[in-house]
């Protein structure tokens, strides 16, 4: 297994073991798993990544596709972009979301928001400066 499916599983199993919540580098930060199809392989994955809350929606959360500041974005954002709906899991609750992405002057406000909250998403936008601009999707539960 390698070191990145590793670090998803142990996490994975500590956010449900703990309602969500997890220590170490994420301790105290909002985090959710991501449910989705492989666009090519139809298989379900789950990837853990932190959140941003909507400012005024509580159905609504922001997600950061950084992949570390890596200089290619993450399969999990590709498989979400091309399907439009994926699950989440927040807490003890699992629900259907709508995806969205953000672009323009909206993309960048909720970015700065997250990197102002979290430093270290204002370092990955330095490491893919020039590269990628890192995607920032919109998702929305689908709970009515």
């Amino acid at each position: 297994m390698s070191d990145t499916l590793d670090w998803n599983a142990k996490t994975i199993a500590e956010f449900r073991a703990n309602e969500g919540r997890v220590g170490g580098n994420f301790e105290g930060a909002p985090l959710v798993l991501l449910h989705h199809r492989g666009r090519k392989s139809g298989r379900e994955y789950v990837n853990p990544t932190m959140y941003l809350p909507h400012e005024a929606e509580p159905d609504v959360i922001y997600v950061f596709a950084t992949k570390g500041g890596a200089p290619t974005n993450p399969d999990w954002y590709h498989n979400l972009a091309a399907a439009g709906v994926g699950n989440v899991e927040r807490g003890t609750e699992t629900y259907k979301v709508a995806v969205r992405e953000l672009t323009g002057a909206e993309r960048d406000r909720v970015y700065a928001e997250q990197a102002r909250r979290y430093p270290g998403f204002a370092e990955y936008a330095r490491q893919t400066a020039g590269v990628r601009t890192i995607p920032v999707l919109e998702l929305s539960a689908a709970r009515r």
